[in-house]
């Protein structure tokens, strides 16, 4: 019996090649003929010779619309997940209550979602934020379409049956695989896709949060680590127009509900309970990132069919959602529930942040698929209540509220735990809408991202690229800029001032745009220091009669200098810690004999050149120094060991 049916499967099997085999011969004219045809719109399209810009911005309303339908099908699929998986149960079950039964269903369902990545996306274990990080640097923003739609179904399936996992990961690799397969139909270089890549993400966070500019700077931020003019319109374009489509079917509110809530109400909130909230919740970020790779390195560790290892793990999070009375996952997308927050008391918080980061952990580690995003808002948001109501518990004649503390926190989570400050910023306040809490808002969140960077070196987007061998850091790979040295990248003619410079010669750089930082040098060439334009503007506003008797040397301002030998990773360190735009070079050999300007706009420059496969960064010249520029600026001359100056322009 059984050798008849195996003969028969056989039989199948070679009826289904011939048919198959058939059916392309008979189709094979057509799409070719189909193909013909598009390759000759393709080849009329990119001979028009459009604008770049305008190409981009045209792509990115395409993209904007495309991104904001896929979210809201996504939003739906989440919704099916769920009733599938526990509204069709809790009509059948019995009266026992269907919080008892979570630990069977979200198995089951993380079950299904380890399948679904293992039969339609196997050997890839990115399409998440991350994966577009790497995509976005490694493979020119290529997005494989087969993984990324097989994890965005595996996603909807972890979130509706009661996995602890965001949507904002889906849907950002949604809307950049529409974007990737455009630009591979009308074969858009690398430099074009990466961008529309970007914007694509920038639509689907805006989608999924209703927040176009949340969306929009956190494409800039972590996808493509560049604010530069040519990514920064369409991504906006996207961002914007995203947001438009989803409002008109979700409405103009947030994917879940904020609370209304006021701001601070007593100056020493923002000076003492904000920033002691920063710390919190930066050490909170710490262990969040911690927990989450160490439940991923004992995940790798456990010898268990892959199966059993989404349904153990899937047990774990429907037993910790059990015991929360389904506080710690929610119903469907609408998964953090603020106004259940205030009736809890801040050791029920926080034990309720505990109890998110740990199902996070779990569920994104053995098997299921999602956003991390989400999952951090969440623990913000509890982390942040539970201190507010322990300083009212505390100081009960203060007459606080607790209710901003919880809104904050959520920022300040997403800033430390994802790098992502500025997102957190603008994410808090579009889903506000509360200007009043801006302030101790962007308090909390520079205190608590100093604290995650100062204890932990990865977040939780960076550990995951890391351990995969990768070293990317907002959009930029932190091996190449460590393999550069400031000497391939610095500006040796740049606009510098004589220290014997009289105020009424130095202020006319004030508004010449080429720089913002001028180095002052003596006779001998030696920096001296340097002058900003804010400085600049300051003397020209002030003591005006004594202009002709101001030097150079006299006004100038300490600034921390370069050697050429020094990485480009430690020069961008350098600059981001002061908020520098630019620092002056200087040659140690030569008792700090000014060589040139390191901007962070040269140091991108090389960086792009590179990616794009550009011959090899410039070297010095043998002078090591600098010359007169075309425009007849002050510059200091690289030949002249001596050291000469030549006069203001």
């Amino acid at each position: 019996m059984r050798a008849r049916l195996l003969r028969i499967r056989d039989q199948w099997r070679r009826d289904l090649r011939r048919l198959a085999a058939r059916a392309r011969r008979t189709t094979s004219g057509p799409v070719n003929a189909a193909q013909g045809v598009w390759d000759d719109v393709v080849d009329w399209f990119n001979g028009l010779e459009f604008n770049e810009n305008g190409i981009l911005l045209g792509f990115a309303v395409l993209i904007g619309v495309g991104a904001a339908l896929g979210a809201i099908g996504f939003y739906k699929l989440i919704d099916l997940a769920h009733r599938v998986f526990f509204s069709l149960p809790e009509s059948l079950l019995p009266s026992l209550g269907l919080l008892a039964y979570r630990p069977v269903l979200t198995a089951a369902g993380a079950v299904v979602a380890w399948y679904i990545t293992a039969r339609f996306a196997r050997g890839n274990d990115g399409m998440n934020i991350p994966d577009l990080q790497r995509a976005v640097l490694r493979r020119h923003g290529e997005i494989p379409t087969r993984p990324a739609v097989a994890r965005t179904a595996a996603s909807a399936v972890t979130i509706g049956s009661g996995g602890s996992a965001g949507s904002e990961g889906p849907v950002a690799v949604f809307g950049a695989l529409i974007a990737s397969r455009l630009s591979a139909l009308f074969r858009f270089s690398g430099n074009r896709t990466r961008i529309l890549v970007g914007a694509g993400a920038a639509a689907g966070i805006s989608a999924a949060f209703n927040a176009p500019l949340a969306g929009a700077f956190f494409a800039l931020e972590e996808i493509l680590g560049s604010f530069s003019t040519a990514a920064f319109a369409p991504v906006v374009v996207s961002s914007v127009v995203a947001a438009v489509v989803s409002r008109s079917v979700f409405g103009n509110h947030p994917v879940f509900p904020v609370p209304l809530a006021e701001g601070y109400t007593l100056t020493r909130e923002v000076a003492l309970f904000y920033p002691l909230l920063g710390l919190v919740t930066g050490l909170v970020s710490v262990f969040f990132v911690r927990c989450y790779f160490w439940v991923d390195g004992r995940s790798r560790a456990v010898r268990l069919p892959p199966a059993w290892l989404a349904a153990g793990g899937g047990a774990l999070v429907g037993g910790l959602a059990f015991l929360s009375g389904g506080l710690l996952v929610g119903a469907g997308h609408l998964a953090i529930p603020l106004d259940r927050f205030r009736e809890l008391s801040w050791y029920l918080l926080a034990l309720l942040a505990l109890g998110k980061i740990v199902a996070t952990s779990i569920t994104l580690n053995t098997g299921g698929s999602g956003g991390l995003l989400t999952p951090s808002l969440f623990v913000g948001a509890s982390v942040g209540a539970a201190f507010g109501s322990l300083v009212l518990t505390l100081f009960p004649g203060l007459h606080l509220s607790a209710e901003p503390y919880a809104l904050v926190g959520m920022g300040a989570v997403i800033a430390a735990a994802t790098n992502a400050p500025m997102t957190g910023i603008f994410m808090v306040w579009e889903m506000t809408g509360n200007s009043a809490i801006i302030l101790p808002l962007m308090l909390s969140v520079v205190v608590s991202h100093a604290v995650a960077r100062r204890l932990e070196q990865d977040s939780l987007y960076s550990g995951w690229l890391r351990r995969r061998g990768e070293h990317i850091e907002h959009g930029a790979d932190r091996d190449v800029l460590s393999g550069l040295r400031v000497d391939d990248a610095f500006d040796r003619k740049p606009a510098v001032i004589p220290g014997e410079a009289p105020a009424s010669q130095f202020l006319t750089h004030l508004g010449s745009g080429s720089q913002d930082l001028f180095p002052v040098v003596d006779e001998q060439g030696t920096l001296l220091g340097v002058l900003t334009v804010p400085e600049l503007a300051r003397i020209s506003r002030e003591d005006r009669d004594r202009h002709p008797t101001i030097l150079a040397r006299q006004v100038v301002l300490p600034s921390e200098t370069l050697q050429p030998g020094d990485s480009l990773l430690e020069a961008m360190r350098r600059m981001g810690a002061r908020g520098a735009g630019a620092l002056p070079v200087v040659d140690p050999a030569e008792q700090g004999r000014f060589v040139g300007l390191l901007s962070q706009g040269d140091v991108w420059g090389l960086y792009e050149r590179i990616l794009a496969g550009a011959p090899d960064p410039p070297t010095a010249s043998p002078g090591g120094g600098l010359t007169p520029t075309a425009r007849g600026e002050v510059v200091v001359s690289a030949e002249s060991r001596k050291g000469s100056s030549r006069g203001a322009s």
